[in-house]
């Protein structure tokens, strides 16, 4: 190679590592810019404590690409999920801001949702809201999302970071809900049947500790059982049956979920009613209600399937450039013995696979059932 050769090759290194760099420029530069508080809509937008980031992401012009990357389906808080963020993004001034609403579930396997939310980075999507399988595994995604300027929202299973956003109601607080409610009402402790939800997920670690936390720290004695239930009526009832079969006899129970099929269990073993912190299906509280009289004392409080809706929003929001917190906390819906009441925050002649308190007014965010079970579950 001569001189000159060599110089118009290193020149036209230098101009293409130029080009890169100004190319990589904004990508790196497009995810959000710190700010000060408040949220652009502060009622629905708490932020989860005070030293909460506020984020603020470049506006951008809709209509919207937006998809939901779902994990696990098979039970029916998940099923109701998928159908309340369709029948969201139907409403009228949601869908005005849609271009398209993609919708996917990928069960268990963390390595195909992280598939899945690559895919949507790489497909040109201006925002995935994602309830994750794992709230670890995910930082190589996160990165990818943040460095193309796409708008990442979990909720419920949220992500260990702050680079992305997190909806959620305080999961470990609800588990000391549940834990509180059985301490108060086993002053003595006892034999308690923890009926857990899908392993390695945030949720169900959460929950887990907050109870357990509480009991312990009552200075009583306390024997758990824990069986796993994956929020769903027939595992868990099966799990219930097995345990109660072994085990004879329970002074307490605690459960994430599948709670109708726990009770069932019960009155299918002839178990005694015993006070019972668990989710808030229809058909748990209207057994809630129906035996409260004979002795089964329950407090019945969640997160609502809902909470997908204002992921939603929020990232409809954050592309729209207002300020939304980087943690968004939301309000538990909680109804407790004796306050169950046919027609009012449970409905006996509705089926029992709903879940009720599925609302964040803060958000003016409400379904009708009808409304939500008119969507489909499947992927979309």
């Amino acid at each position: 190679m001569t001189v000159n050769a060599h110089s118009r090759h290193r020149l036209a290194l230098g101009a293409a590592l130029l080009v890169s760099s100004v190319l990589a420029g904004p990508a790196l530069a497009a995810g959000p810019e710190l700010v000060s508080g408040p949220a652009a809509d502060p009622q629905c937008y708490v932020p989860w404590t005070d030293k909460t980031k506020f984020f603020k992401f470049p506006a951008k012009t809709g209509p919207f690409r937006v998809a939901l990357a779902n994990g696990y389906i098979a039970n029916t808080w998940r099923i109701q999920m998928i159908k309340t963020a369709k029948a969201y993004a139907a409403q009228p001034e949601v869908k005005a801001k849609l271009k398209e609403f993609k919708v996917v579930s990928t069960g268990e396997d963390v390595a195909a949702q992280i598939s899945a939310i690559n895919n949507f980075i790489d497909s040109g999507y201006d925002a995935i809201v994602v309830n994750a399988q794992n709230p670890k595994a995910f930082a190589p995604v996160i990165k990818r999302a943040r460095a193309a300027g796409v708008v990442l929202v979990a909720f419920d299973n949220t992500l260990d970071t702050e680079d992305a956003i997190n909806v959620n109601v305080d999961q470990k607080g609800l588990g000391v809900l549940w834990g509180k409610w059985l301490a108060s009402h086993l002053p003595n402790g006892g034999k308690i049947l923890e009926v857990r939800g899908v392993a390695g997920t945030s949720v169900d670690t959460d929950r887990h500790n907050g109870i357990h936390e509480t009991l312990d720290a009552t200075g009583k004695k306390w024997d758990v059982v824990e069986v796993v239930g994956k929020w769903d009526d027939p595992t868990a009832q099966k799990a219930t049956a097995d345990a109660i079969a072994v085990h004879k006899k329970f002074d307490g129970i605690t459960s994430q979920g599948g709670d109708t099929g726990i009770v069932q269990a019960m009155i299918d073993a002839k178990h005694p009613w015993v006070p019972i912190g668990a989710e808030t299906e229809n058909g748990f509280r209207t057994f809630c209600g129906k035996y409260s009289a004979e002795g089964l004392k329950c407090s019945s409080a969640g997160t609502g399937p809902a909470q997908v809706a204002v992921a939603i929003k929020t990232a409809i929001d954050a592309l729209e450039g207002k300020v939304v917190p980087q943690s968004v906390k939301l309000p538990l819906a909680i109804v407790e013995d004796p306050n169950f009441k046919d027609g009012d925050n449970y409905y006996s002649n509705q089926s029992p696979n709903f879940f009720v308190g599925n609302a964040f007014p803060t958000c003016g965010i409400n379904f009708t059932a009808q409304e939500i079970m008119g969507q489909s579950e499947q992927n979309q």
